[in-house]
């Protein structure tokens, strides 16, 4: 009775809004009605160790903003074959103090077309491939014993052609064939041609797909096989709803909502970032808080900074707890090509202003591409040609650029507009790769520089990091992908091979290149501990007056934690290196510095260099908290310092 008592109180909290919403936008009683009763049967079908956890999370909302937060992301199979085998390597997880792991889509889906999983035959139904319900369920339970959330893709704005009700549409269905949008003829979709915008215009062009079991053309907005589903009918809202509770049921605590902003269509707009696309995302929000409270939302928002905030809603009325920080992960990249960190610092800024309400997922790979989505206004800005930077980007690291150091492939290159991606894991296109084919032991020392600069810079940021698995043991691209027929299309393939299990195996043997990486990521769980990264910490940029350094600034209360990042390349280095001061050597290093201050006498900077073991531009550095001219010092290296009377 308790039980009812409490679900039927958050309910109370959100009915009227839920309504208002709902009945705006489909103006139909019935299906609100049905909707209702499917979140009152969800809640009603929840396990008590998983009501026990919407308590607990209740009464702990920023759990997923905790310092401690720290993820991975990969393919199940890719991994460990299928979801049985995964759970017997949960022991390598918990040795990373992983406390999210988000698997890529294991619902069912079409062999071997399927986009890498985001083509779903069955939402309610892990594929065959990759194992059962029950192994999906027991593989949660095993989780939440570990501390780990797991996240789940949720393919929100279309199903795969071989979708039951895509069959049924097929079959002539007329219900079901309200679920897609369809045309006798290509009236509506020329005029639609006009303003959407194509996703992959080389490999997937138009936006419409001809059908011809039902003669009818399909709304397709990124492949032939996934046909956009019409959220202006509520069946279809209330369906997939139903789903996403049903998998929230197996103990899936995390739903990463993919291509959302995509939704809702309306003839003469791009179809993209539409109103209705928040009323619905506010309303999931509902449901969910209703039903299982424990279960939050992550975003997938390809868009700029300034498109972002709508996607959190208000602190009174909000819809993703998160999002993808896609944005400053294509930063990232660039100003290490570029070895330039004005364009990322902008586009940190323009995050940082961001309401507080505002938390990201850092990255730097995952299983996509790198879309060169760069702010041209703030290039332009600059004085950067945004057309000559982009293909300076991505020819460099496909290594097709004189000096790079990257192996990578393109994606989607089109030349006629100039356009195209990037792929490759992070220790390819950080140098690892070709140095390894090289054998040249400097090249690897820089390229392992670069990229534990890039995941402390990443951990760095305001939200929580995530590892691309395989990160960890600096694991190189995957090039058989070519020799298989039904993966060679598609370049992204580079980055999604299987885990290399050997290499693991030397993550704990000193001076090898896996134990390096390895004990990077544990200094970035180290650094992560300080009080600087609780939730309410403020995070900003620095101005280092220096275009190779970046600064962010960490502060809570009295506390202050700085990071320099080092982007430039010298003459002697490329890259940088990362190095962790604990909280003790910090201080230690406070009250030096404040002994240099004391006995500062206005040009004695060659002696207190000398008796502290500094440079002279150092010593002005401590004095003078400028980084004017600090090329040796500071380029090709990132230090993390606490000076709280610096600031």
């Amino acid at each position: 009775m308790a039980a009812k008592q409490e679900f039927e109180s958050r309910f109370a909290k959100h009915k009227d809004e839920l309504e208002w919403l709902f009945m705006e936008l489909y103006h139909n009683r019935e299906g609100l009605e049905v909707l209702e009763r499917e979140m009152a049967e969800a809640y009603n079908a929840r396990s008590a160790e998983l009501k026990a956890l919407d308590k607990a999370r209740s009464a702990d909302p920023d759990w997923y903003k905790r310092g401690n937060m720290f993820g991975m992301t990969m393919y199940t199979d890719l991994f460990a074959g299928n979801l049985k085998e995964l759970a017997k390597k949960l022991p390598y997880l918990k040795e990373q103090k992983l406390t999210y792991l988000h698997l890529m889509p294991l619902l069912q889906m079409p062999h071997p077309h399927n986009d890498g999983g985001y083509a779903v035959e069955d939402f309610d139904t892990v594929d065959p491939a990759l194992g059962t319900n029950k192994d999906l369920e027991d593989l949660t339970r095993e989780l939440r014993k570990a501390g780990i959330s797991l996240c789940l893709d949720f393919v929100m704005n279309h199903t795969a052609s071989t979708h039951r009700w895509a069959m049924a549409a097929k079959a002539g269905d007329p219900w079901f064939q309200a679920y897609y949008h369809l045309y006798d003829d290509r009236t509506i979709p020329d005029q639609y041609e006009q303003t959407v915008p194509q996703v992959f215009p080389n490999t997937a062009p138009g936006n419409f797909t001809w059908c011809e079991e039902m003669h009818k053309w399909v709304l397709t907005t990124f492949h032939d096989y996934q046909w956009d589903l019409n959220y202006a009918n509520p069946a279809v809202f209330v369906d997939m709803t139903k789903s996403i509770l049903h998998l929230a049921n197996l103990g899936v605590e995390v739903f990463r909502i993919d291509a959302v902003p995509y939704i809702w269509k309306q003839l003469g707009t791009t179809c993209r970032n539409l109103p209705q696309v928040h009323t619905i995302v506010r309303m999931l929000r509902m449901v969910l808080e209703c039903v299982c409270p424990a279960v939050i939302l992550k975003g997938e928002v390809v868009m700029a900074p300034k498109e972002l905030a709508a996607y959190f809603g208000t602190p009174e009325k909000p819809e993703c707890h998160m999002l993808y920080n896609v944005s400053t992960m294509v930063n990232l990249w660039g100003a290490l090509a570029s070895r330039d960190t004005r364009l990322l610092k902008a586009q940190l800024d323009a995050l940082h202003a961001l309401p507080d309400n505002c938390w990201f997922v850092n990255y730097l790979r995952c299983h996509d591409d790198i879309g060169w989505g760069l702010d041209e206004a703030v290039e332009k800005r600059l004085g950067i040609d945004p057309q000559k930077h982009k293909e300076y980007l991505y020819h460099f690291y496909e290594g097709n650029f004189p000096g790079s150091w990257a192996k990578g492939e393109l994606y989607n290159y089109d030349p006629a507009t100039g356009d195209a991606r990037s792929c490759g894991t992070t220790a390819s296109l950080c140098g690892i790769e070709q140095a390894l084919e090289k054998n040249d032991k400097i090249a690897l020392d820089y390229a392992v520089k670069r990229d534990l600069l890039l995941h402390t810079a990443m951990a760095f940021l305001q939200g929580f990091p995530m590892l691309n698995c395989g990160d960890e043991i600096a694991q190189r691209n995957g090039w058989d992908y070519k020799n298989d027929p039904d993966r060679v299309e598609d370049s992204r393939n580079l980055h999604r091979s299987k885990f290399n299990w050997e290499d693991a195996k030397q993550r704990t043997q000193k001076g090898t290149l896996q134990n390096q990486l390895w004990q990077g990521m544990e200094q970035l769980r180290q650094m992560r501990a300080d009080p600087c990264f609780a939730p309410d910490a403020w995070v900003t940029t620095w101005d280092s007056h220096n275009p190779g350094v970046l600064a962010l600034v960490r502060k809570r209360g009295e506390e202050t934690l700085v990071g320099l990042d080092g982007f430039k390349s010298l003459v002697r280095a490329f890259g940088g290196t990362t190095i962790y001061i604990p909280k003790a050597e910090s201080l230690e290093r406070a009250a030096r510095d404040q002994k240099i201050r004391e006995e500062f006498d206005g040009g004695n900077y060659r002696e207190l260099a000398a008796k502290y073991g500094l440079t002279e531009r150092w010593v002005r550095f401590i004095l003078f908290g400028k980084l004017d001219n600090l090329d040796d010092d500071m380029e090709g290296q990132m230090s993390i310092y606490d000076y709280p009377e610096a600031f």
